[in-house]
């Protein structure tokens, strides 16, 4: 193949109103999960992580994927593999849309370190004001209507 490519994303999405539903004992196998979906997409994974409502997932996109079907397989098929499994009993659903933010190479590092740490920086922030300033950060036009 002769098409060549170096974009670092990070993908954030959450529980269907943000219900904390993803509890920390069965995140392994959610994640797990979806590194084998990522595989199957040819798609490499540098970081997941996430907290009881929502994930991060810091990755590069085989160039014959589409961002938007990598990440509706990602919902569908680990919203069946949840309920399947009875992982997390509350869990309803994935929300609506994503949010999805590109790195340069240098910073790659840097956003593992940050994914990485998610749960300490949850005890400070919420899911939504991390939301926010990531659109901020990155230049991104939001309505307010759409981060309840």
């Amino acid at each position: 193949m002769s098409t060549y490519t170096q974009i670092i994303y990070q993908i954030v999405f959450s529980t269907k109103r943000r219900e904390p539903t993803l509890s920390r004992k069965n995140r392994p196998e959610l994640f797990k999960y979806i590194y084998g979906v990522l595989k199957n997409n040819k798609c490499h994974l540098y970081r997941l992580n996430g907290v009881d409502d929502h994930l991060h997932i810091v990755t590069h996109l085989h160039p014959t994927v589409a961002l938007a079907s990598l990440i509706k397989d990602i919902k569908l098929s680990s919203s069946g593999y949840i309920k399947e499994k009875g992982l997390f009993p509350r869990f309803n659903a994935w929300q609506e849309g994503y949010g999805a933010f590109t790195y340069s190479y240098s910073s790659k590092k840097n956003l593992i370190r940050y994914v990485m740490k998610q749960e300490a920086h949850h005890q400070k922030k919420t899911y939504k004001s991390e939301l926010i300033n990531l659109l901020h950060e990155h230049g991104v036009e939001y309505d307010d209507k759409y981060l309840l």
